[in-house]
């Protein structure tokens, strides 16, 4: 799953990995690994992470229909 989560939450805002760190309460190597695509949020992390970039989860999370298919 591709994301916008460094762009839309930190870049544009100016922010820190710590500060989004204590924002959502998780590690800062949660949010690398989430920033790199090396992981998928929980669906209550990715509101939090929604919450504090006042966008949708739809504009942060890129989910494609390939990654539906069943191999």
């Amino acid at each position: 799953m591709k994301n916008q989560l460094e762009e839309e939450l930190r870049l544009q805002t100016g922010g820190t990995q710590q500060e989004l760190v204590e924002r959502v309460q998780v590690t800062r190597q949660t949010i690398i690994s989430v920033e790199r695509g090396r992981f998928s949020p929980s669906l209550v992390l990715a509101f939090r992470f929604a919450r504090q970039s006042e966008a949708a989860i739809e504009d942060l999370f890129l989910h494609s229909r390939t990654e539906d298919a069943i191999e």
